[in-house]
């Protein structure tokens, strides 16, 4: 007889009715959570659009959307507000579907994307291409930051591997800190001996989607959608995996293979995010919790719900950032700080959100 690893490490609901309707019953409460949630995407969606520093009358802005003349109002729909917005879209999904991965991985409930070193690399290379290639656009800052998080990533699997057992959560987790500390050593070192990196770096590094738009976007999404197809391929096996190495392997899981796949797809999920707007906190560590809240330890549906979750959560900041300074704007990354934590200090106080 096969075992499920997703029976194996089911929490039953407390709600459910016993018996045989309650696996029905969990189901259906699964996709009605999902369903309210992809409404609320969709809700958000349509407010990034409408909302911003300049005030556009809704009937203005529906027209725009149906009617694109490319100029006055429909100018700031369909070539700033329509790119942010997707753009919001993309990076959301992709830090949360990294930082759901990351805590699987490791067995670590507080693990982000950051504990692999992915945002100190990406920071790295680009502070090194403002230095000294005088890097100055933001479309220049991706692919260093992208190069970044690859180089930074591949050497902490190599480090966290080095030994007889191989590749081991306790281990990657040391390797990403330590070289992580480095390299922000580094960084803050550069920043402060050479003022012009200083100014630059401030700007990408407050974590912003301000003026990214499809000319930064479109050469990254292949590698975000790459990572979120490798992330849905080791959903099962992580599944298996959060019963502990031994038991995984008798459940016919490939450990080795399910830890390549997920450090692979943080790379290209974090590394691409972080590329685009610059490191932004709290979405891979906050939101693999909700969805772990609504729907138990099954990683095939927080990562489902982490999808639609984590971008609701860019896209509220963002809008919310726009229009608590108005005419100015909080970039991204600080509003998710100020909402995230004592949101984050709530969740990790329950044991069903916190443990895994």
């Amino acid at each position: 007889m096969t075992v499920d690893a997703t029976d194996a490490t089911a929490k039953p609901w407390s709600a459910a009715p016993s018996g045989q309707n309650a696996p029905h019953a969990s189901m259906l409460r699964r996709l009605t959570g999902l369903v309210i949630a992809m409404t609320l995407l969709v809700a958000l969606l349509l407010l990034s659009v409408a909302v911003g520093s300049k005030d556009i009358p809704l009937p203005v802005v529906i027209d725009a959307l149906l009617n694109d003349t490319g100029q006055g109002d429909a100018y700031v729909i369909w070539d700033m507000r329509i790119p942010r917005t997707v753009v919001g879209l993309a990076i959301g999904a992709a830090l949360g579907i990294a930082g759901a991965l990351i805590q699987a991985l490791t067995r670590n409930p507080l693990a982000d994307p950051g504990i692999l070193g992915v945002n100190a690399g990406a920071a790295f290379f680009v502070a090194l291409g403002i230095a000294v290639f005088d890097v100055t656009s933001i479309g220049g800052y991706v692919w260093f930051a992208f190069a970044g998080a690859l180089v930074v990533t591949v050497a902490v699997y190599v480090i966290g591997s080095a030994g007889r057992g191989g590749a081991d959560p306790i281990q990657l987790t040391l390797a990403g800190v330590a070289i992580g500390a480095v390299l922000s050593g580094i960084v803050t070192a550069m920043v402060l001996m050479d003022p012009r990196t200083f100014d630059r770096m401030r700007n990408w590094n407050a974590g912003s989607i301000v003026g990214r738009g499809w000319d930064v976007l479109l050469p990254v999404l292949p590698f975000l959608v790459l990572g979120v197809l490798l992330a849905i391929v080791a959903a099962r096996s992580l599944n298996a995996i959060a019963l502990g190495d031994d038991l995984a392997r008798s459940l016919g899981a490939d450990i080795t293979r399910t830890r390549v796949l997920v450090i692979i797809a943080v790379t290209l999920l974090a590394g691409g995010a972080t590329a685009i707007a610059g490191p932004i906190g709290f979405v891979g560590l906050m939101v693999p919790h909700i969805a772990r809240w609504i729907v138990g330890p099954d990683q095939r549906w927080i990562l489902a719900y982490t999808l639609t979750l984590a971008p609701s959560l860019v896209l509220a900041a963002d809008v919310l950032g726009r229009i608590v300074v108005r005419p100015g704007e909080f970039p991204v990354g600080i509003v998710t700080a100020f909402v995230g934590a004592p949101v984050l200090i709530l969740l990790v106080r329950r044991k069903k959100a916190s443990g895994l």
